[in-house]
């Protein structure tokens, strides 16, 4: 026995008044909205979102003149490039002659270079290991406080040092941990002396990490707070109506929900694991040395800006980029792997 469309089991079809709906439900189901298909022309679309547009601009052209545009110095790279060649700087890139790849063979057997890769990633590692799950425990801290007054006063306490300059962080450390800090002088007055952590080159590796945690945790905090504040709560009631405590809540409810974020941070770390910094690392290279002080970033300043070497200082930026850009897409894969969105979405 077959039932056609708009039948009844019993093989009666139903009345007009009923059939009717029936059928415009099954067209509407199958018949594609042509309205959803339908392209606006551009015409249509520039009157529509004009003033989104212009609204964009002068930062579209701002990335564009500061970010793209000067791309197109990488060319030097494959130059032995002289800035006193020409009357200024931009058309000598039009008369240095061609090296090809001979900076970056440089770049290979230098052992300073090689020096700086090290120093860098061992940074990266720790900054890593140590770093990156401050900011989470700490949202987890700020989140469980139930008085919304407190949770706001800590949470301005701890994000106020990201606005703070690397010269002042840095001073501060020094007024803390230096030879003549705070910690010292008590030392001293107790007979204990030679205490200065500032100009310690085998312990610089984790005091720059203390002042990365200092200055930049109160950042992680705001962003995984957001993530924390779209958990919804009806989910904590299932789970203490089911008869899970607060570690279990935490373990089985919090930590999942922060799981897109930290994919998504992990990622943009990974990516940036080759600059680990500038301005933190020159500041205090003096007092420790270059043999543990020197990362690419100073190194790159150091051979283009302090010896001139433009062509080999930027091929040493160049295959910074180029690396990263493969951490960035391997990480944002491994990402996709376990089943997040990453960066971008598959």
């Amino acid at each position: 026995m077959s039932i056609t469309a708009g039948s009844r089991p019993d093989g009666t079809r139903p009345p007009a008044a009923v059939e009717e709906p029936v059928a415009a439900l099954a067209a509407a189901k199958t018949t594609p909205d042509k309205r959803a298909k339908t392209k606006v022309p551009w015409r249509g679309r520039w009157r529509r979102d004009r003033v989104l547009i212009l609204m964009t601009l002068p930062a579209i052209v701002l990335v564009l003149v500061f970010n793209y545009v000067p791309l197109l110095g990488n060319v030097v790279a494959f130059q032995d490039y002289d800035p006193y060649v020409s009357s200024n700087g931009v058309t000598a890139i039009f008369h240095s002659p061609w090296v090809g790849v001979e900076q970056f063979s440089r770049m290979v057997n230098d052992a300073s270079f090689w020096s700086a890769v090290k120093n860098t990633l061992v940074l990266f590692i720790l900054q890593l290991v140590l770093f990156f799950p401050v900011p989470i425990a700490l949202a987890l801290l700020i989140n469980s406080v139930i008085r919304p007054r407190v949770r706001a006063v800590a949470q301005a306490i701890m994000y106020l040092p990201h606005f703070f300059s690397w010269v002042l962080v840095v001073t501060v450390f020094q007024q803390v941990f230096g030879g003549a800090g705070i910690i010292a002088q008590t030392l001293q007055d107790h007979g204990w002396g030679g205490f200065d952590l500032m100009t310690n080159a085998s312990f610089f590796k984790f005091l720059v990490t203390a002042q990365a945690v200092w200055k930049d945790a109160g950042w992680g905090i705001i962003v995984f707070l957001a993530a924390l504040a779209a958990v919804s709560t009806d989910l904590y009631e299932a789970a203490a109506m089911d008869g899970a405590g607060r570690w279990r809540r935490m373990w089985h409810v919090t930590l999942p929900a922060l799981r897109p974020v930290i994919a998504l941070l992990l990622v943009l770390r990974v990516g940036d694991a080759l600059s680990v910094g500038f301005e933190q690392f020159l500041l205090q290279r003096d007092a420790v040395g270059t043999g543990a002080a020197e990362v690419l970033d100073t190194y790159v300043w150091s051979m283009g800006l302090q010896n001139g070497d433009f062509s080999y200082a930027a091929a040493v930026g160049l295959a910074k980029g180029v690396i990263g850009l493969c951490l960035v897409l391997a990480a944002n894969k491994f990402a996709h792997l376990l089943g997040e969105q990453g960066v971008y979405q598959k």
